[in-house]
């Protein structure tokens, strides 16, 4: 990155930090199970949502309790389960149709990220009619107020119950781009261990280790408030002590509420101190090969936490200071600990350490996105232009079977 540029994002970020007491920030109200979902919609005289989620969800019964929660209380309720896993453009115009045509008053988001990130972008588009979501892209272009949003995860990880984001991938261009305004915050949220005991070993492990990279990212960068690096903190810990647990027993009441509590502060905390390059790069290979965002920031995360290096180490150190990782003196040591407990638990988890599918024509306008997306709003420890990025995505890069035999036969060549 060149040095005007570089001057461009610090102060920039700068700027965003110093206005960080100014801005309205909030959380969420939470309510105690989904069964108190309906008096809370009779209070706001609510008579009829939209519950936006997905076919695998839905199918695992995982909405039932909810819907006849809501039956019971008279409370009409319209489904939109067609959401994907990076939800898309068109999903959100399905929906909004949905919800016009059968004069829904407000929005509940039952599932992961893509189901929350896709019902608040319906919510925006229903506030912003005339504007299209392309527009909407980075920050601040919403400024109008959603319809009253409730989010229940199913998942311990994106925090999006939380968050002022949401990820929208445009399906013609394979563009991921995040929307990100305090009016996409949810108005309440539904913490319930009982509805993620259905969640898959894998999901388990790159869902929590996504929450992992909010909390890390958050902590390590320039934009810190005493808040938010205690919610960092609190949220590595409990998911340093329980996310192998509740992946190795789904069903453990006490793992699985405290990986919620863990989702749920690292959201608070990267909500006002943002992420970095891991997200940035991860969000680009979702919208280009359609790559779950839990298992791209899972693989990404030790990787670009070592390419940091010497600019994160004294973070990082006291980041595993604080959850018991490393006592060391030396910073270097303790970062490195925190780095090799990442991927020693991406290794117990069965998590790879590539990813599958990534071409190398591909890889210079991914770089550009991520650099797009990054700079200037994410407070880096070190900036990164695109042709650094590039060398991110050929380190995760899994490499073909035949470039293998390749390599062995002339090990000289081998990177």
């Amino acid at each position: 990155m060149n040095f005007f540029k570089k001057i461009y994002c610090r102060s920039f970020q700068l700027c965003m930090r110093a206005a960080l007491p100014f801005l309205p920030y909030r959380e969420p109200e939470l309510i105690h199970g989904v069964a108190a979902v309906p008096s809370v919609l009779n209070q706001h005289g609510i008579s009829h949502v939209m519950l936006v989620t997905d076919h695998g969800v839905r199918s695992l019964g995982l909405t039932n309790h909810l819907e006849g929660a809501l039956a019971l209380a008279g409370i009409a309720c319209t489904v939109y389960d067609d959401t994907v896993a990076n939800p898309t453009v068109a999903n959100v115009e399905a929906a909004r149709e949905l919800y016009l045509n059968d004069h829904c008053q407000a929005l509940i988001a039952f599932g992961g990220g893509s189901s929350m990130d896709c019902a608040k972008a319906v919510g925006a588009r229903l506030a912003r009619p005339h504007k299209p979501l392309a527009k909407m892209e980075g920050l601040l272009h919403v400024m109008h107020r959603l319809p009253l949003l409730i989010a229940v995860p199913t998942t311990a990880g994106t925090g999006s119950e939380t968050t002022l984001a949401a990820v929208i991938t445009d399906e013609k261009t394979h563009h991921k781009y995040p929307i990100n305004d305090f009016s996409l915050i949810p108005d309440y949220a539904v913490l319930e261990p009982e509805v993620t005991f259905g969640l898959p070993r894998q999901l388990t492990a790159t869902t929590g280790m996504d929450a992992l990279t909010h909390a890390v990212e958050a902590y390590i960068g320039n934009s810190t408030t005493k808040q938010t690096r205690t919610a960092a903190i609190e949220a590595v810990q409990l998911i340093l002590d329980n996310l192998t647990v509740a992946y190795h027993d789904g069903k453990n009441c006490t793992a699985r509420a405290n990986m919620l509590r863990a989702a749920y502060l690292a959201g608070t905390a990267f909500t006002k101190s943002y992420v970095g390059y891991v997200h940035a790069v991860a969000h680009s290979l979702g919208g280009r090969y359609g790559i779950a965002h839990g298992l791209a920031n899972s693989v990404l995360l030790p990787i670009v936490l070592e390419e940091y290096g010497s600019h994160a180490y004294k973070k990082l150190a006291q980041l595993a200071r604080a959850c018991g990782v490393c006592d060391a003196a030396s910073d270097a040591e303790a970062a490195q600990a925190m780095i090799a407990r990442i991927r020693a638990m991406n290794g117990e988890m069965q998590i790879p350490q590539t990813l599958p599918g990534i071409r190398n024509e591909d890889i210079p306008q991914l770089a550009r996105y991520a650099d797009h997306e990054a700079n200037p709003l994410y407070p880096v420890p070190v900036l990164w232009g695109p042709d650094k990025l590039e060398t991110i995505y050929t380190m995760v890069q899994e490499v073909a079977l035949d470039d293998r035999a390749a390599d062995s036969k002339h090990p000289g060549t081998a990177a």
